[in-house]
């Protein structure tokens, strides 16, 4: 099956690499020229302009795009909804905000065109052990593109599957990453309890290694732990300041909406803000009452 692939970031890059693999025919764009090149080597047909994908695919065509959430899938879905042609299909594979791509794929529906969101998970592993996607879109257009999603999938039937219409499975894929806000957090936390019991010496990298296997706990997470604690355990080279992609915050947004508790998610995304604060003034004013009420010390700044 031909498919146009928008977005030449390592996912996306990887992505078309594994359909290349899958025997699928991979019309390639990115702005900048090195990844089309790069991935031009390994059998994709290259594209320099948007017109020229149009002219590479036969209708009805399928444009992947693999591009960050907000402005750059905004710009791109709008150039290529008025090239397209009825009946074409625009599969937004990135972490879009479900309420935008249903108010695309409205958009889309009036031009005559589908719009099909595929949450994607799997990272830089995805292209040797397959990516987890979460499918929204109409059930004839996700059908058409069953080939597709089977080839980058772990399997033809794992790892992937419709779960409803536009909208859905950028919806799903967005509580799947707040569920791994509080995973990771968890793990973090429990590792340093560990790692502040100092008179015991534990070795972090070990333990994980144990919990890796018949552990209720195990999971792919603790494997990528574990290679991380395996090459640098004192995490050195790493500063403690941890991004989040957006999506964590839509959930906890979500669950206020339908006054859902998720303490859990919530603090892990909080945690992340705690992480980029070189000092925290809310820290130092819990010091100055603290002081003020009991009289208690105040470590002061040196200098």
């Amino acid at each position: 099956m031909d498919i146009a692939m928008i977005g030449l970031g390592r996912m996306g890059a990887n992505m078309a690499t594994r359909l290349l693999g899958g025997g699928h025919r991979v019309v390639a764009y990115n702005r900048s020229e090195g990844p089309i090149k790069a991935i031009e080597e390994v059998g994709a047909d290259g594209a320099r302009t948007l017109d020229e994908i149009i002219e590479k695919l036969e209708a009805p065509r399928a444009v992947w795009v693999m591009l960050p959430a907000g402005d750059p899938t905004e710009s791109a879905v709008n150039e290529l909804a008025d090239s397209l042609s009825e009946g074409d299909v625009i599969i937004d594979g990135g972490n879009s905000y479900y309420k935008d791509t249903m108010r695309r794929a409205e958009m889309l529906k009036e031009k005559g065109l589908f719009y099909v969101d595929a949450g994607t998970s799997g990272g830089i592993w995805g292209l040797k052990e397959g990516y987890s996607m979460m499918v929204g879109g109409e059930d004839e257009v996700v059908e058409r593109l069953r080939p597709i999603f089977e080839t980058l999938a772990p399997g033809a039937d794992m790892g992937w599957g419709h779960v409803g219409p536009s909208g859905t499975g950028h919806f799903v894929k967005m509580i799947h990453n707040g569920i791994e806000y509080g995973l990771m957090q968890a793990y973090a936390e429990g590792f340093e309890i560990m790692k502040a019991k100092e008179e015991f010496g534990l070795e972090l990298h070990q333990i994980a290694e144990i919990w890796r296997y018949g552990s209720v706990v195990r999971s792919w997470l603790l494997d990528l732990t574990a290679e991380a604690l395996k090459d640098d355990p004192e995490l050195s080279g790493i500063e403690g300041w941890v991004a989040d992609s957006g999506e964590g915050r839509w959930t906890v947004f979500e669950a206020i909406d339908r006054d859902v508790p998720a303490p859990v998610i919530t603090h892990s995304l909080l945690m992340r803000f705690v992480s980029r604060q070189e000092e925290s003034y809310s820290a130092k004013l819990l010091a100055a009452m603290r002081n003020q009420f009991g009289g208690h010390a105040i470590k002061q700044k040196e200098g």
